[in-house]
């Protein structure tokens, strides 16, 4: 290569590495990401996310342990959309009207089922699994683009400050397909345009 790897090129190999379930290669891409940031929770997040990817829960625990011994503060995932010439906010766990609940369940029967390996708390009720990851900050906007704006022309514009999760991309996906509607997410990462029930990113994210 070049160039020196910087976080970004670690990064990039690190989700390429979670995609492939290469977890030995990820592992030591997340040990460079971690001698140039050695605070940002967005690595260690990124590392707990590919353990719990690959069913491994104990590992990803393991990693969140580490980031409270190092005193890493978690960045809390957030993300924004706008409507009315003003930017909404939504944060996860915030409250929302009934439109997500029937947006879940709408996606949840259309065979879509929850990926709740993508929740990173250490919890082994499935239900309360389900139920946080049916609440993370992009459905959140994504149901109140919904409630707020019929025109079926305007894509719903959302930003996110982590990347986006398994689940929530598939739920994304879903919904672009059963709303008839086109949905676009910057994620830290990159930007997703769901059209019908596809990703630009061809799943490779």
């Amino acid at each position: 290569m070049p160039m020196k790897p910087n976080s970004g090129v670690w990064g990039a190999l690190m989700g390429a590495c979670k995609k492939h379930n290469n977890i030995e290669l990820g592992k030591e891409a997340f040990d460079n990401m971690l001698a140039l940031e050695p605070l940002d929770s967005r690595n260690y997040l990124s590392l707990s996310n590919m353990y719990s990817s690959a069913g491994l829960r104990k590992e990803s625990s393991e990693v969140r342990g580490l980031m409270k011994k190092r005193s890493v503060i978690r960045i809390p995932g957030s993300s924004c959309i706008e409507h009315g010439k003003r930017i909404h906010r939504f944060v996860s766990e915030e409250e929302i009207s009934k439109k997500l609940e029937e947006l879940v369940k709408k996606v949840r029967g259309s065979g879509a089922w929850a990926r709740t390996e993508f929740v990173l708390q250490d919890v082994d009720d499935e239900e309360v699994r389900e139920d946080m990851i049916n609440k993370h900050s992009e459905k959140l906007a994504i149901a109140f683009g919904l409630m707020v704006s019929a025109n079926l022309r305007m894509p719903l514009v959302i930003t996110k400050n982590l990347r986006i999760c398994g689940d929530c991309h598939e739920f994304a996906k879903v919904v672009s397909r059963l709303e008839g509607r086109e949905i676009i997410i910057r994620d830290k990462k990159r930007f997703h345009h769901f059209s019908n029930g596809s990703c630009s990113c061809r799943d490779y994210w």
